[in-house]
Order: C-alpha cells, then structure tokens, then sequence
C-alpha cells in the first residue's frame, strides 16, 4: 500500500516562529490559555484510549491526539453564540468549544450524566448550549449542517458565524461541493476548516486525488481560501479570526486548511501499519503542545513553575471527569425512546 509522504511544514526553529508581532497584541491569560486547553484535550483523549482499552468504554472511539492546535486555535476565535459542526472525531472540538469534561466522559461511558443522556457515544456529541451543533459519523455530513445554521443566521438577522469541520477525507463527498457551492451563492455566515490529518482512513491524501490541497478547490467556487500550519495554534487562531470576521460583516465564506496530523490510529486499537515509522517520528517533531510550550518558555510568558501547576491543575480536571462518570448512572431501560423520536412521536417528552 503505498505510504503518504509527510508534507512540507514551515521550516526553522518551532520555539522562533515568527507570528509578526501576533504574541505582542495577545494577553498573558489568553496564551496561557492556549496551552492549557490543547492539554486538556490530549489529556482528555489518553484516559479515553486508556479506559477504552481495559474494556470501560463501549463502541468505536477516534482520538485526536496530535491535532489539537487546529480545535483550540479554532474556538479560540470564535463568540460564545457562534457554532460549530463536528466530525466523528469530535472530541476536541466539543471540549475546545466549552464542553464540561464531565459531560464527555459521562456520555462517552453511556451514562445518564452524558451530554446526549448516554444515548449519543463518542460520535453523536452535541451540546446546543454551547453552539456545538453536533458530532456526525457519516463522512462530509456535517457539511450541509453548517450551510443550514449559516442560513438560519440570515434568515433570523443573527450575527452568528458558524464553523464546518471536515477531514481531508471529506473534500470528496458530494455534500463538500453542494455546499461550498450554496454557501457561496448565498453568500453565507460559514468559513470550511479541513482538518487535514493526511490520511482518511489507511489511505494517504496522495492516492485518494489528484488535487493536493483541499484549499485549491475554494477557487470553483469564488470563496477565499488558506493554507496554514495546522500545528501551530497561533497560526489557526490568527487564520481563523480573520474568515470569521469576514464572515461576520458579510464578506462571503472562507476554506481554512490546517496541515495536522493523527498521532493515534484511525481508529483506537488501530495500530497504523500503514504508515512508515520515519513519517510519524517527523511529526512527532512538530507537537503542537511541546511547540507552543517551548514558545511560552522561551518568550518568558510562562515559567517552569507555572507551567507544572497546569500539568496538575488539568490531569486533575480530566481524572475527576473519569470518576464521575465512573460513578454516574446509566440510563433507566424505561427512557430509552425517550429523547430519540421528534415531539409528538413515538416516546417524545
């Protein structure tokens, strides 16, 4: 099977990119926050594939260790009503976007504390209070979501911008050019974030299209597009202010492509043999955590100190998460319709 070649990245020392003076507009709480919250979820997802291999956790979970730059930088930019549409690699964006970590953890154990009741798992999170619009297991279906609750903003004179993220394995689904296509012609509320992790399953980006980048296909469709480093979470969070503002003042949607990478398996117990060893290890390289860590580090925004109190503060945060939903109950086998069906269907409150 053919390997998929690890992709150009911006060249020289992580810890000295330059963000043209991006470090000197933002506050100290705001950086640290950054950091603190990329933790929060790579902590979050190792418990996760932990549990889930000693046989705690039900059903197919897909980690996104490695890409939480892209999830952070991302929600980072965006306004408390503004929404997002999720993967089946969900996660990191519902935590990124202000998901208790207790809700996760009680919904990924299938318990009645969850954010979906327990009904939902791992790839059907959804929390409408917080603009998480929702996880989706079909492949570019979340797509057509986000065109929707970008028309609902327009309809309802709402200023609200709203956030699609897809993989790269999506570009190739009919529902990826339908809605470029509408949100484009309508000119709607919506900027496309490709979580470019490099491979849609086993199969390396290369061998799935001729098209390289994702983002090149913006261009059929009149929309503004970038190309960024997906690991670099000032760099998400700096591209992606700018689509959603223009968003926001009516200038049209946006395609941001975020150039990442999947530590983990596709799935968990997927042990990636299909990929060469010296790609992984060039990744591993370019850790978006120990990057902008060392960045904090060196620019004297963070001190070793304070940087061991965040490594404590958020293991703490994340292995209540697990107590809790440890010692949460499950749903009652009375409620199981409950929730599922429409009002007024079968089951229905």
């Amino acid at each position: 099977m053919p390997k998929g070649p690890v992709k150009a990245m911006p060249p020289g020392n992580p810890a000295n990119i330059d963000h043209g003076g991006l470090m000197e507009t933002l506050e100290k709480g705001f950086l640290v926050s950054l950091l603190r919250d990329m933790r929060l979820l790579r902590v979050s997802d190792e418990r996760v594939g932990e549990r889930a291999r000693r046989g705690e956790i039900p059903g197919l979970l897909h980690l996104g260790i490695g890409e939480e730059a892209v999830a952070v930088g991302v929600c980072a930019a965006l306004r408390p009503e503004d929404k997002i549409t999720s993967t089946h690699r969900a996660h990191g964006h519902f935590l990124a976007k202000g998901g208790s970590p207790k809700a996760l953890m009680a919904e990924l154990y299938g318990k009645q504390a969850g954010c979906c009741k327990g009904k939902g798992g791992s790839m059907h999170l959804v929390d409408l209070d917080i603009g998480f619009l929702g996880a989706n297991g079909v492949v570019g279906a979340g797509l057509p979501l986000a065109v929707g609750a970008a028309m609902a903003a327009r309809i309802k004179g709402e200023d609200w911008v709203v956030v699609c993220f897809f993989g790269d394995g999506a570009n190739n689904e009919g529902t990826f050019h339908e809605s470029l296509n509408l949100a484009s012609v309508w000119n709607l509320p919506v900027v496309f974030l490709c979580e470019n992790n490099q491979y849609g399953i086993s199969q390396s980006i290369l061998t799935q299209q001729k098209v390289v980048n994702v983002a090149d296909r913006a261009v059929s469709y009149g929309m503004a597009s970038k190309i960024i480093d997906g690991n670099d979470v000032l760099a998400v969070y700096e591209a992606v202010s700018e689509a959603v503002d223009g968003a926001r003042q009516g200038r049209g949607p946006a395609l941001v492509e975020c150039m990442t990478y999947r530590v983990s398996g596709h799935y968990e117990g997927d042990a990636g043999e299909y990929r060469d060893s010296d790609e992984v290890s060039a990744w591993l390289q370019k850790d978006p955590i120990e990057r902008f860590q060392d960045l904090l580090l060196d620019q004297g925004v963070l001190s070793t100190a304070e940087l061991q109190r965040q490594i404590k503060q958020v293991e703490a945060t994340v292995d209540e998460a697990v107590a809790f939903a440890v010692k949460a109950s499950y749903p009652a086998p009375d409620k199981a319709e409950k929730h599922v069906f429409a009002a007024g269907k079968r089951g229905a409150p």
